[in-house]
C-alpha cells in the first residue's frame, strides 16, 4: 500500500537552447513532452506532501530546478464536505493554479461546471476525477468518479487539488520578479553598450522585452525557466529548489549503479554552465539564466541525509565516504555468477548463431553486445533474415519504448536483444542465460573491466548463466573481469556447500508495466552533426569538440553516448580525407 512513484525527465525529445560563436549558429530550444511522465512527476510531489510511506524511483533529472515546495503547498486547494464558499471563488482558485475550464473534454488539469456540479480532473490522476456537488454556497457531496465508466468509485469527505504546474508565483512575487528582470536587463544592456557590443545589446533588450510582455499577458513565455531565479526569489548563485526539497529531513536515499551515477551528477553542472555562459555572453539570455541549473555536486551532498550506494563495481569515492561496506555476493537463490568462456573471433557470427539456437530451443533468452551502432543494426538484420526473433536496443530508443522492448524479451516476443551498451538497464532479466560479447579484446570504455563485469552480471539471474567472450587474446580488462567473477563464484559455491543450498533460477512474474506502451511523441532522430554545410575550415574545431565530449562521456561511463560521438568523429574524419 505504499505510494510508489516515478520521477524522470518528461521530455521525449530535448534540444537545449545553445549558441556556437565560432560558426555564429543559434540553436533554438526544441522539446516534446511526454504527458504520462509529467503526470507521474506530479503524482510524486503530491504523494511526498500528503503522506509518509512514499518511495520515489528517480533519475538524475531530479537535480534540476522544480519550484519551491513551500509555494507549491500554499497553492493546494482543499475542498471539504460542508464547507461554505462561493463556487466562483473555487473556479478562480483553480485558474490561479493553472487548471483550464473545458466543458466538452474533461482531462488532466481541467475542470467543467454543469449547474450545481463542479468536476475537476487532478493533474496526477490516471483515470479518476472529482465531482463536487453544491447546495447553494455549501459543498454537499464529494465523489471520486471513474472517467471511463462515469461510475462513482468512492465518496470522500475532503480532497486536495494540487497545482497543475510546479512553477507558480503569487501575483505579488510575479510583479517583483518582472521589475527585477527589467532592472537587470537595463543594467546588462548598458554593459554591452560600454563594450561596444551593440548587436548583443539590441538582441538582449528585444528578447527580454518580448518575454516580459508575454508573461504579463498569459503568465508564461517560451524559456520561462531561465527566469526561475526571480520567481523563486533566490540570490545569484543560490541553488534551485529540487525534488530533494519535497522530502522530509530523515529520508533515505539509495544511489543505484553509483559507479555511473556519481560521475554523472558531478559533471551535470559544468556541462550546463558552459552552454549557458555562451548564451549570456552573446546577449541571448540574462546572467540569471545561469541559475536555472542542476545542483552542483557539493550542493547535492548537502541535500543528502542518509545514503546507501549500490554498485557491483564501486569506485574510490564510495569506499572513501562510506562508514561501512557490505559485499553482497551471496544470493538468496543460491545462484552463482555465470561461467565464462573465451572463443576466437574467427567465424564468431556463425558460432554465435549456433549458441543462440541452443538457448532458444530451451526457451531461454540471449543478449549480444557489439562495439558500434552500425554493427548492432547489421547483426540484428542478419539474424532476423535467419528467422531469429531479434531486436536491438540503442540510445535513440526512448524511455517508454525501452521498457516495452525489455518486457517483450521476457515474454518471448523476442529471443535475442542486441545493443552497444546494455549496462544502463539495471533490470532483472531472469530468462537471459547467455551473454555474447563480440570483439571483447578491443580495449576501451566499452570493454573495460567495469563494463565487462556489469555486462556479465546480466546473466547471473539464470542457473545456466554463461558468458562467451569472442576474443583472440586476453586483455588486462578481460583478465581482471574473469578473475573477479571466479573469486565471487568460489565464495558462492563454498557458501552453498556449507549451508546445503541447491541453486535455482529466479522466477519472476511478467507484469504489465504502467509505463511500457505509453504513447511517445519523439520525432524521428536526425544524425548529428549535420554534414551538409560544414566547411573544411570548421572540421578541425568540430572534431576537437566532439573528441572532448567523447572523453567526458567515457569518463562518466555514458558508454552509448561516447560510442555515438566516436562514430560521428569517424564519419567526419572520412569527409576530411576527401
Amino acid at each position: 500500500n505504499n505510494a510508489v512513484n516515478y520521477f524522470v525527465s518528461y521530455y521525449d525529445y530535448y534540444q537545449p537552447e545553445a549558441y556556437i560563436p565560432r560558426t555564429d549558429t543559434y540553436i533554438e530550444k526544441e522539446t516534446q513532452m511526454n504527458e504520462e511522465i509529467d503526470r507521474l512527476r506530479h503524482a510524486s510531489t503530491a504523494a511526498l506532501l500528503s503522506r509518509d510511506d512514499v518511495i520515489i524511483v528517480a533519475s538524475v533529472s531530479c537535480l534540476y530546478g522544480l519550484g519551491s515546495p513551500i509555494e507549491y503547498k500554499k497553492d493546494v486547494l482543499t475542498l471539504k464536505v460542508g464547507q461554505k464558499t462561493k463556487r466562483d471563488l473555487i473556479l478562480h482558485a483553480l485558474v490561479n493554479i493553472r487548471y483550464q475550464r473545458n466543458q466538452t473534454d474533461l482531462w488532466r488539469s481541467r475542470f467543467r461546471v454543469t449547474g450545481e456540479i463542479l468536476e475537476i480532473f487532478p493533474v496526477f490522476s490516471e483515470n479518476n476525477f472529482y465531482r463536487i456537488q453544491f447546495f447553494g454556497n455549501e459543498i454537499e457531496k464529494i465523489s471520486e468518479v471513474d472517467s471511463l465508466t462515469n461510475k462513482i468509485s468512492v465518496q470522500l469527505k475532503s480532497v486536495d487539488i494540487y497545482p497543475a504546474r510546479h512553477y507558480l508565483a503569487p501575483d505579488k512575487t510575479m510583479k517583483l520578479a518582472l521589475q527585477q528582470i527589467k532592472k537587470d536587463m537595463t543594467k546588462q544592456v548598458e554593459e554591452f553598450k560600454k563594450q561596444n557590443k551593440l548587436v548583443e545589446a539590441q538582441r538582449l533588450e528585444q528578447r527580454t522585452r518580448y518575454d516580459l510582455e508575454t508573461i504579463k499577458e498569459i503568465g508564461y513565455c517560451n524559456g520561462i525557466e531561465n527566469y526561475s531565479r526571480y520567481f523563486d526569489q533566490r540570490q545569484p548563485g543560490q541553488p534551485p529548489h529540487t525534488l530533494f526539497d519535497f522530502f522530509p529531513k530523515d529520508y533515505l536515499l539509495f544511489i543505484d549503479e553509483s559507479h555511473m551515477t556519481i560521475p554523472q551528477i558531478n559533471g551535470m553542472y559544468f556541462g550546463d554552465r558552459a552552454r549557458k555562459e555562451s548564451l549570456v555572453e552573446f546577449g541571448f539570455r540574462l546572467p540569471a539564466a545561469i541559475d536555472n541549473r542542476p545542483l552542483t555536486f557539493e550542493e547535492f551532498k548537502k541535500k543528502v541525509n542518509q545514503v546507501i550506494y549500490v554498485s557491483a563495481t564501486p569506485k574510490e569515492y564510495e569506499h572513501e565516504i562510506s562508514q561501512q561496506t557490505a559485499e553482497q555476493i551471496i544470493r538468496p537463490t543460491g545462484l552463482l555468477d555465470p561461467t565464462i568462456e573465451v572463443k576466437p573471433t574467427k567465424d564468431q557470427i556463425d558460432d554465435l548463431i549456433g549458441e543462440i539456437k541452443k538457448r532458444t530451443s530451451e526457451k531461454q533468452r540471449v543478449l549480444v553486445t557489439t562495439l558500434t551502432k552500425r554493427m548492432s543494426e547489421d547483426l540484428t538484420e542478419y539474424l532476423a533474415d535467419l528467422d531469429i526473433k531479434v531486436q536491438y536496443l540503442h540510445s535513440e530508443v526512448d524511455t517508454m519504448e525501452r521498457l516495452e522492448i525489455l518486457r517483450d524479451l521476457r515474454t518471448g516476443e523476442y529471443d535475442v536483444l542486441v545493443g552497444i551498451n546494455l549496462l544502463r538497464e539495471g533490470l532483472d532479466l531472469p530468462e537471459v542465460s547467455l551473454i555474447a560479447i563480440l570483439d571483447a579484446d578491443k580495449e576501451g570504455f566499452l570493454r573495460s573491466d567495469i563494463a565487462l563485469i556489469q555486462t556479465m552480471g546480466r546473466a547471473a539471474r539464470h542457473i545456466e548463466g554463461h558468458i562467451i567472450m569472442y576474443s583472440d587474446k586476453v586483455t588486462g580488462s578481460m583478465d581482471r573481469a574473469i578473475k573477479e567473477t571466479l573469486r565471487r563464484r568460489k565464495i558462492q559455491a563454498a557458501y552453498n556447500k556449507k549451508h546445503r543450498i541447491i541453486p535455482k533460477s529466479i522466477t519472476k512474474d511478467i507484469k504489465e508495466s504502467r509505463l511500457a506502451g505509453a504513447k511517445s511523441t519523439k520525432p524521428a532522430a536526425v544524425s548529428v552533426p549535420r554534414m551538409a554545410g560544414i566547411s573544411k575550415q570548421e572540421l578541425p574545431h568540430i572534431l576537437k569538440d566532439l573528441e572532448n565530449q567523447m572523453e567526458i562521456a567515457a569518463k562518466n561511463l555514458e558508454f552509448e553516448k561516447a560510442a555515438d560521438l566516436r562514430d560521428q568523429i569517424i564519419a567526419l574524419k572520412n569527409i576530411k580525407k576527401k
